[in-house]
């Protein structure tokens, strides 16, 4: 409560590191990712934890918890007034400065639930820190990114690729 996005995500990075000590992961090629939510919590955990997380995909994200359905925000996280610092500090927006990873940004820009809006800020505020990214728009698409012939597999074609690309299935050698 109050804290959306600061302890879901110190929860995940920490149940991370203590997956790393069993000593089978290869701590140089983790992934994450996730939508709506999740995708909210990629960015978090991209920015925050890079020294964890090498590579992520954040889909459908909501860059600012301002900007998200008051209805669900609220509930969670109190009114904007009374916990400025949590609405912020959860936010992704106020961490993009920690990216080190790659990372891919997917948005449907007709979201009707985490408003295309988010993406926008996203990126500008990447493009203003001079941070690399990768983006995909998909015109007039919902927040489910399903609308029309191939859509999905499209996404999940373009993520995988950028898996492969960015975490290939044999170590690069150190």
């Amino acid at each position: 409560y109050r804290k959306v996005g600061i302890v879901n995500i110190d929860d995940q990075a920490n149940a991370a590191k203590e997956v790393f000590k069993m000593g089978f992961i290869d701590t140089a090629r983790v992934a994450v990712w996730g939508w709506s939510g999740g995708g909210s919590a990629t960015l978090n955990l991209m920015f925050r934890y890079p020294e964890i997380y090498k590579t992520g995909i954040s889909i459908a994200a909501v860059a600012f918890q301002l900007t998200y359905d008051n209805i669900y925000q609220e509930r969670y996280m109190g009114l904007p007034d009374d916990n400025e610092h949590g609405f912020k500090d959860g936010s992704p927006i106020a961490h993009v400065d920690g990216l080190q990873g790659k990372l891919l940004i997917a948005y449907g820009t007709g979201d009707d639930n985490c408003h295309y809006q988010n993406c926008e800020v996203m990126v500008n505020e990447l493009i203003r820190l001079n941070k690399p990214f990768a983006q995909i728009s998909y015109p007039n698409r919902s927040h489910s990114i399903d609308e029309g012939t191939n859509t999905k597999r499209h996404l999940y074609s373009t993520m995988t690729r950028f898996l492969h690309e960015h975490l290939p299935l044999t170590p690069i050698a150190k």
